[in-house]
């Protein structure tokens, strides 16, 4: 009777660590593949040129650094 409770025992020990480690496989890949989209994204995407002050800003407000427009 031991012997079967320990062979038991064993295969759901074994299936346990199966599924970890599927689990651990998944969550691996979805970081992958999100940082893959994201530097899909920075590379292919082109953003408009905005509206902004080409003169000297003023206190608290904002201008380009650099215009591309």
């Amino acid at each position: 009777m031991d012997t079967a409770l320990s062979v038991k025992k064993a295969q759901t020990r074994s299936r346990l660590k199966f599924w970890m480690l599927c689990l651990v496989v998944v969550g691996l890949a979805v970081v992958i593949l999100a940082n893959i989209h994201l530097v899909y994204v920075a590379v292919t995407s082109q953003p408009d040129c905005m509206p902004h002050l080409k003169e000297r800003g003023a206190e608290g407000t904002f201008r380009a650094a650099k215009s591309a427009c």
